[in-house]
């Protein structure tokens, strides 16, 4: 899996539920599979530094299969707590069946050497002679941009202090989040999700996407502890805030693990998988004022098809159309799934086409527009774990200039009167702020900016704990959603 996702680009939660399937691993070893995995991949950048240390070598000097092999085995010693007899041997057995017996002498050494040291007593030999943001990224496992990307979204909203709670949040799996359809889900179904969750108990998924399916459950390794320094981010990454409370969304269903295909409103279509965050951006927009029968609305990237889904549902209650676009076919093919057990072709209709095509003289003009842009994904490091080592700086540009191509198409799509609804699943400020900045100094003469953070708070079932101002900011160390991004304007009349 390791070697899929770094040299082929591979999605874990996408190949790794097919592997498990494939291997016909039972529930219990699927969960180990699963963490292993996921565990590994986000936590890649400690145990390399781990790894230097323990060997003596520069990783780069090592051979990536043998490499591969060792992080998995670090995983097993210092993040799921695994035997030391049984971790070393299994690696080691593991390092022969990849064709590296000659290294396996290297591979049993260099884990015995580590097995000889706590967490902590690794965690202060890696960090020695660190501070900042170098410090916290080796502490915390995420690229030092990303470090300080994060850093100054937090800053922005002058709580700067929380910054190692967040990069903890991020290698904590995220459970299972279901929304709830409105008109579609049943009390029955609700209750039944709600009691599969208390019957699984505290769990977590890795195989679930914010808006996708689901797979194997994990069980990472967690510590209690309470609090932590931003400078050095001493404190053990605990539970999540926010994770162990209700549902932030109204119509969000928190903390079911395993697969939640065997729900059966999820079977059904009335009950999905997506993360509350995503929920809540949606109904930011579906809910900001009153729906007239008759509104048309756009999703202007809905793939794969979990906010259209949701979109799709408030629609039809209140006798609106939609019309979701997607540019990319599989993922079209993805969103008329979604929408298939959602409404009938009278509410909704799934185009293919690039997004910056629409508002040209003549066309349709929508009442209320989601775009929910291409970004780096910052905001769903916890999910998606190998995203935080395939993003790089000089993406952010490029992600940006689409961005703003895509809000100038949303703004002269928009009618008078309309509500457009600017998301990402990124706190960059280059893909939030900086966004919002610029659209308002092109198009403020059509453009009014809405109470955002209001709207969310109005909407949300729970505090959300979003800062206040025009935009909305959430945050996985908070309320255990993804840090979606939320900005709503309205066009004048």
């Amino acid at each position: 899996m390791l070697r899929a996702v770094q040299v082929d680009d591979a999605y874990a939660n996408l190949l790794l539920p097919t592997r498990i399937r494939r291997a016909g691993l039972s529930a219990r070893d699927a969960a180990f599979a699963t963490e292993l995995t996921y565990g590994s991949i986000r936590m890649l950048g400690r145990y390399d530094a781990i790894v230097g240390v323990a060997s003596g070598r520069r990783v780069d000097n090592i051979e990536s299969d043998v490499l591969d092999v060792m992080r998995l085995g670090v995983h097993q010693l210092l993040g799921m707590r695994t035997p030391t007899h049984a971790a070393v041997s299994a690696t080691v057995e593991l390092a022969r069946e990849v064709g590296a017996r000659r290294a396996t002498g290297f591979v049993n050494a260099v884990l015995r050497k580590v097995a000889a040291r706590t967490d902590d007593e690794w965690d202060a030999l890696v960090t020695e002679g660190r501070s900042g943001d170098a410090l916290l990224a080796t502490r915390w496992s995420h690229p030092s941009w990303v470090v300080a990307a994060l850093r100054d979204a937090l800053a922005a909203e002058r709580s700067r202090d929380e910054l190692a709670a967040l990069l903890a949040a991020d290698n904590v799996a995220p459970r299972v989040q279901l929304v709830a359809l409105p008109g579609l889900a049943t009390d029955e179904d609700v209750r039944t999700a709600t009691a599969t969750a208390a019957e699984d108990g505290s769990g977590a998924d890795d195989g679930a996407g914010a808006d996708g399916g689901a797979g194997a459950d994990e069980q990472p390794r967690t510590d209690d502890g309470a609090g932590a320094d931003d400078e050095t981010g001493t404190a053990p990454p605990g539970r999540v805030a926010g994770a162990d409370a209700g549902p932030v969304s109204p119509v969000g269903i928190r903390g079911t693990t395993g697969d939640p295909a065997r729900v059966p409103g999820v079977a059904a279509g009335r009950l999905r998988v997506q993360d509350e965050g995503s929920q809540l951006a949606a109904l930011a927009l579906t809910r900001s004022s009153a729906v007239r029968p008759g509104e048309r609305w756009l999703d202007m990237c809905a793939g794969p098809g979990g906010k259209a889904a949701l979109l799709a549902a408030e629609a039809a209650q209140g006798g609106a159309s939609l019309v979701a676009n997607e540019l990319v076919p599989a993922r079209a093919g993805l969103v008329r799934k979604a929408l298939s057990t959602v409404a009938g072709d009278d509410t909704v209709t799934v185009v293919e086409g690039d997004g910056r095509r629409f508002g040209k003289p003549g066309d349709e003009l929508f009442d209320r527009i989601l775009l929910d842009a291409p970004c780096t994904g910052l905001g769903a490091l916890r999910r998606r774990p190998e995203a935080r080592w395939r993003k790089q700086p000089e993406d952010v540009p490029e992600l940006a200039a689409l961005q703003a191509e895509l809000l100038d198409a949303a703004v002269r799509a928009l009618a008078p009167g309309g509500t457009l609804a600017y998301v990402t699943c990124s706190p960059h400020l280059a893909e939030t702020r900086g966004q919002v900045d610029a659209l308002l100094e092109r198009h403020g003469d059509v453009l009014e900016q809405l109470d955002t953070a209001g709207v969310v708070r109005s909407v949300a079932a729970r505090d959300p704990q979003v800062a206040d101002g025009p935009t909305a900011q959430l945050w996985p160390h908070r309320t255990g959603t993804d840090a979606m991004f939320v900005a709503l304007f309205r066009r004048r009349p």
